[in-house]
C-alpha cells in the first residue's frame, strides 16, 4: 500500500521481498513459511491523485484486512510477519496482534510518526501510526478493529529517530513513551540500547517489531522514499535482531517503506530481508 504519501513505488515492496528470497530464507532456516499472499489493496491511478491525508477510507479497509491476519495468526499460535508499502500498515498490524492481550512495541524508525492531523505539516499518514496506535487522530483509524488505542504509552520503545516535526516534538515529550535518538546510540552503543529497551518491555509476553527500513543510513537503504542522513549502521541494525532473536521475545513483527523504484540493485530489500532473518533466528555461529 502507499496511500500514505505522495511519493509512488512503495507498493511494490513486498514484491520485492519476495523477489529476493525472504520465504526460501526463512525455510532455511527451519521455519514452516505460510505466504498468505497480498491483502486487497484499491488501485491508486493518477487521476485520483491528491493529499494523502485524502485516502483514509482507503487506508482503513487495508489496515482492516491486515488487523484481521494479525488477530487470526496469533489465537493459532503463529508469528505473523508483514511486509509493506507504506508505514500506515502498523495501525493494522500493531492492532491486530494485541487485540487479545497487552503487547510490547518497539519502534525503529528514522522518524517518530507520531503526528495527528492538527500537528502534521505534510498531512501524510504514514508519519502518524503511532499516534493514531495510541489513540490520537482520526476516529476512522482510531477506532479500527476495536475502539481506542491499541498500545499503551509505557510500552513502547522507540529507536533511531533522528527526523522529528516541531509539534511532534512537544507531544513526544509529553507522551511518556521511550525514546533513544541517534544521539543515543552514539553515546551508549546499539548493545545498550537493546538490553534497556528489551527491560523496559521484560513484563510483557508478547513484543512487536515495527521495523521502517529508514531507519538505516540511506548509504545502507538508498530504496526509501524519506531518507535521513545519520541512521542505524549495517552491523548497528543487525545486532539489535539478534539481540531482539536471543531473548525470545519476538512474537510478531512489520518491515516497511521498502520502495523499489529508488533503489539500487535491489539493495535495500536484500538488506530488509537480511534484518528479518536475523530477527527470526540467523546467527553467524
Amino acid at each position: 500500500m502507499d496511500f500514505g504519501q505522495l511519493r509512488r513505488g512503495l507498493d511494490m515492496g513486498p514484491a520485492a521481498a519476495r523477489y529476493t528470497g525472504l520465504v526460501s530464507a526463512l525455510r532455511t532456516l527451519g521455519h514452516h513459511v505460510e505466504d498468505l499472499g497480498d491483502v486487497r489493496v484499491p488501485v491508486r491511478t493518477p487521476v485520483e491523485e491528491g493529499e494523502a491525508s485524502d485516502y483514509i477510507e482507503q487506508i482503513r479497509g487495508v489496515c482492516e484486512q491486515v488487523y484481521d491476519q494479525g488477530r487470526t495468526a496469533t489465537r493459532e499460535n503463529a508469528f505473523p510477519l508483514f511486509i509493506g508499502g507504506d508505514h500506515s500498515i502498523a495501525i493494522g498490524t500493531v492492532g491486530g496482534v494485541s487485540h487479545d492481550r497487552p503487547t510490547g512495541l518497539i519502534w525503529i524508525d528514522a522518524h517518530a510518526d507520531f503526528n495527528t492531523p492538527v500537528t502534521s505539516p505534510s498531512g501524510n499518514i504514514h508519519g502518524m501510526p503511532l499516534a493514531v496506535l495510541t489513540g490520537d487522530g482520526d476516529d476512522r483509524l482510531v477506532n479500527l478493529g476495536r475502539p481506542g488505542a491499541k498500545v499503551d504509552l509505557e510500552n513502547i520503545v522507540m529507536i533511531g529517530i533522528r527526523d522529528v516535526d516541531r509539534l511532534e516534538r512537544e507531544r513526544l515529550k509529553k507522551s511518556g513513551i521511550t525514546v533513544y535518538t541517534m544521539s543515543d546510540i552514539d553515546e551508549q552503543g546499539m548493545s545498550t540500547i537493546a538490553k534497556k529497551a528489551l527491560m523496559k518491555l521484560i513484563h510483557l509476553k508478547r513484543v512487536h517489531l515495527s521495523l521502517d527500513i529508514d531507519a538505516l543510513d540511506p548509504v545502507e537503504a538508498p530504496g526509501v522514499g524519506t531518507p535521513v542522513p545519520g541512521g542505524l549502521t549495517f552491523r548497528e541494525a543487525h545486532l539489535f535482531m539478534e539481540i531482539l532473536s536471543d531473548s525470545g521475545k519476538l512474537t510478531s513483527m512489520d518491515l516497511v517503506e521498502i520502495n523499489p523504484i529508488l533503489d539500487q540493485a535491489n539493495k535495500t530489500a536484500k538488506l530488509a530481508v537480511d534484518l528479518i532473518v536475523s530477527a527470526l533466528g540467523k546467527s553467524i555461529l
